[in-house]
């Protein structure tokens, strides 16, 4: 009878391990359960954003967020490379009508010097709405709702969420040009106010004019500071939905501003709304809280746990690109061609402070996509016997996906043109740094350091930047050859007499054969960066030289910069805009670190490199243009002010349910035009969190088994007892 007792006892809990092994969604699912199967986009954030106000924020995290939420009336073309401009907000692109100094309109090839003045046109969609937002909630009566709030209505309020009402408003070009003012509000440090106070007509008198009424209004009148009331003369509203900006002279890198944040609408009202001191206080502000007429509106930010934006119900009409390049069709990305945007419904980020959890999650299938750090990067990356980069079979196996980018980036080690011995324009230093270019192996540095992720730069310009040649025409001649169709380092020999040409045999000084020493100034000083600043000591010890480390702290760095007493240093330069101007005015002559304390670190001072700059950067891009730079790279190649280091190559993988996925290093509002087949999603997440229950009940069986015999010893000892 006992037996039979046991028996049944193993056979129900072997059943419960059976029923529960039966479980369809996984244990470990980090997600709610309401959004099961729904089109959800899962990402992470290491480190709360801390500017969401477009006129402040500048980063790349805060991008991620904002560029889903506002529209400024430029975007780039997702598929197209070079990058290309297109509208967004706008009708189409802006017209640009040249002034002479009376106003007088110029024809379009007018000379750069008879230009004093640039209107651009910009006319908008009309029917385009902002979010619905309680800041254009109204009362019966027309006014607004929540723009006077008590402390009794205050008590109520935590989040934006708490508003029971909630408005919404048609776009005009008023929002526009109250954002452009809002960059020189008093209270606002918008990074790039300066520079707009330089090129918009009437900036810099605006913004003294509001600093003045500002700090002359009346304590305790309301606080919000209404900057409607004070005209900006180079900005004006056409019409309804048209408004023009004036830029001093020629500018047409203006253009590429009109695709950032900075210029996207703000509504008055929104500004408003959220100048209450009781929601600045409980933290309910523009910073916090956007509101803008994009594919996306942010309903939840919770910095220690979570950051939900959702698909915004009033999103105006736009479809997915019907072309690109030539190889989209093949690779999948014309597969939503004219389909109506966006395709994703709610975009999480939750907080990742570590990297390992994140991996873990994305292998687990809780994360759409994840970048690669070299913690994880030999569990997803491995190298064919010819070098090439694949995914390891572990990641195959799950159908991951790898994608590479060049980035818009060049890292470079400079080389100080005040400094006696490496600087200056004659043939001996010239010749120095040739040598020097030659031997230090970025090739080499970039297998080691990057783990492959980076190509050698041939010049100032990464690739998908207008004026970057590839192929043979587009190699740096004193620096490579070109074999077998590639570009190949010149040998150490050529380098050594380079360095021989230059005064320096076997890297030795002219009086006295002593080793020349050169000094390196750097940053990197952990232990983490021994193994790096080694490999330079070899590189420079190839031709002889003595290469000494002088290490410091960045703020120390920077003084020595200024002051021109670094010799050698490394820099890096990352693209504002997709424009040759934007990396060649690092050498600009005008800009010198030194002399006035601009991104010329160098201190680079070529006559002739300044005048076809000046001529090339403001104009037009066309076949002249693109000469013109090819001599500018021709000349600093030659001078070599820098050794053209490396252009690093992002590295992200991403699950087989995520679509459309191609990079794109300048646009920042990509979320639109992903898509997620969250179906196979879920069943792939099903397939590799499967609950392992067997061990419970094995565990429950085994520990009865172990039981018994000391249960029946004390049933027997219990029955001696009685007889």
């Amino acid at each position: 009878m006992r037996t039979k007792t046991v028996s049944r006892l193993i056979c129900v809990l072997l059943g419960l391990g059976m029923l529960f092994g039966c479980g369809e969604r996984p244990l470990n699912d980090p997600y709610p359960r309401e959004d099961d199967g729904k089109n959800v986009l899962y990402s992470s954030f290491n480190e709360r954003p801390k500017h969401l106000d477009p006129a402040i924020s500048y980063s790349e995290n805060e991008y991620s967020i904002i560029s889903q939420i506002y529209e400024p009336p430029l975007q780039y073309h997702y598929l197209k490379r070079p990058y290309t401009l297109e509208p967004n907000i706008a009708e189409q692109l802006p017209s640009v009508v040249y002034l002479d100094a009376n106003g007088q309109a110029l024809p379009e090839d007018a000379r750069e010097e008879d230009i004093a003045y640039s209107d651009y046109v910009i006319r908008i969609k009309q029917g385009v709405l902002f979010q619905p937002h309680p800041a254009f909630a109204q009362n019966a009566d027309g006014t607004y709702r929540y723009h006077a709030l008590t402390a009794q209505q205050l008590k109520r309020i935590s989040t934006i969420a708490d508003f029971a009402k909630t408005g919404e408003r048609e776009l005009t070009a008023e929002d526009y040009i109250y954002q452009i003012k809002r960059l020189v509000h008093p209270q606002i440090h918008s990074p790039i106010a300066e520079l707009m106070k330089h090129y918009i007509v009437g900036m810099q008198a605006f913004a003294d004019q509001v600093e003045q009424r500002y700090r002359s209004r009346p304590q305790g009148g309301t606080a919000f500071f209404d900057l409607r009331g004070v005209a900006l003369p180079g900005v004006e509203a056409l019409d309804r939905y048209a408004y023009k900006v004036r830029i001093r002279g020629k500018y047409p890198q203006f253009r590429f501003w009109l695709a950032m944040p900075f210029f996207a609408p703000m509504p008055w009202e929104a500004d408003a709304f959220y100048a209450q001191p009781g929601l600045i206080e409980k933290n309910v502000t523009l910073d916090w809280y956007p509101v803008g007429t994009g594919a996306y509106m942010l309903t939840e930010n919770n910095p220690n746990r979570r950051i939900v934006l959702m698909k915004n119900p009033r999103f105006h009409d736009e479809a997915y690109p019907a072309e690109g390049e030539p190889a989209d069709a093949a690779n999948g990305y014309l597969q939503d061609a004219g389909k109506k945007l966006p395709f994703i419904d709610k975009i999480v980020f939750t907080l990742e402070r570590e990297i390992i959890p994140y991996w873990n999650k994305f292998l687990q299938g809780y994360y759409d996509a994840s970048s690669i750090a070299s913690d994880n990067f030999d569990q997803a990356i491995q190298f064919t016997g010819q070098g090439d980069i694949e995914l390891t079979p572990a990641m195959r196996e799950k159908h991951v996906k790898l994608q590479t980018a060049v980035t818009t980036s060049i890292f470079y080690m400079g080389f100080n043109m005040l400094d006696p011995v490496v600087g200056g324009y004659g043939e001996k230093a010239r010749k120095l740094r040739q040598a020097v270019s030659i031997a230090v192996d970025y090739e080499e540095y970039i297998s080691i350091f990057q783990n492959g992720r980076g190509i050698p730069a041939q010049g100032i310009l990464p690739p998908d930047i207008s004026g970057h040649v590839d192929g043979q025409a587009g190699i740096n001649p004193y620096v490579y050859d070109w074999a077998d169709g590639a570009p190949r380092r010149k040998s150490i020999e050529a380098a050594k007499k380079l360095l021989a040409e230059a005064g320096y045999p076997e890297g030795r000084e002219p009086a006295g054969g002593k080793p020349l020493v050169l000094y390196l100034d750097t940053v990197a000083r952990g232990p983490d960066d021994k193994a790096m600043l080694d490999w330079y000591r070899k590189q420079f010890a190839k031709l002889g030289i003595q290469l000494v480390l002088r290490t410091t702290d960045y703020n120390q760095f920077q003084q020595k910069m200024l002051a021109g007493n670094a010799q050698i240093f490394m820099w890096g330069w990352n693209a504002d805009y997709p424009d040759p101007e934007n990396f060649f005015f690092l050498l600009y002559g005008p800009n010198a670190k030194v002399e006035k304390g601009g991104e010329n670190a160098v201190n680079y001072k070529n006559r002739e490199f300044d005048r076809l700059f000046e001529k090339m950067r403001n104009m037009d891009d066309g076949v002249e243009r693109l000469g013109l730079i090819q001599e500018l790279q021709e000349i600093i190649r030659r001078d070599a002010p820098w050794i053209f280091g490396f252009h690093p190559k992002s590295f992200a993988l991403y699950h087989d349910w995520y679509y459309n996925l191609k990079p794109n290093l300048m646009a920042n509002n990509e979320t639109k035009y992903l898509r997620i087949d969250a179906a196979r999603r879920e069943a792939r997440q099903k397939a590799w969190n499967r609950p392992v229950y067997w061990p419970i009940p094995l565990a429950v069986v085994l520990f009865f088994i172990f039981l018994l015999p000391a249960w029946l010893s004390y049933r027997q000892r219990m029955r001696a007892t009685a007889l």
